[in-house]
């Protein structure tokens, strides 16, 4: 996971946009990579390589990206996605937009990312 951090970061900064590995939150958490452009915060990316507790990481990440400002937060997830039930819902309550991406999606989606 590592080596597509540094390829998402790499990706973005060729965009002209700011990635943030290990971004700090206010609050102390840590997000595995953040997207930002001119100090906006527009995307938070984690970075999941286990299928263990997925349901509960998933939720802890949410929590994360909406305490620090994200409205859009991808996961990347090597393995199927469980059915997630009601966590999408507390997602968009929490103002929160979640993908779930499978590697290879999410090398390709990096490159859309744009500033708003």
């Amino acid at each position: 996971m590592k080596a597509l951090t540094k390829e998402a970061a790499e990706i973005a900064r060729g965009m002209g946009l700011m990635a943030v590995p290990e971004y700090r939150t206010a609050d102390g958490t840590r997000i595995d990579l953040a997207i930002l452009s001119d100090g906006k915060k527009l995307l938070a990316i984690e970075f999941e390589n286990s299928y263990k507790w997925i349901r509960q990481r998933l939720l802890y990440n949410i929590v994360k990206a909406s305490r620090a400002g994200f409205s859009e937060l991808w996961v990347v997830y090597p393995f199927q996605v469980p059915p997630l039930g009601w966590i999408n819902e507390y997602a968009l309550e929490l103002g929160v937009e979640l993908k779930i991406l499978e590697p290879e999606e999410f090398r390709e989606k990096i490159r859309s990312v744009r500033a708003q």
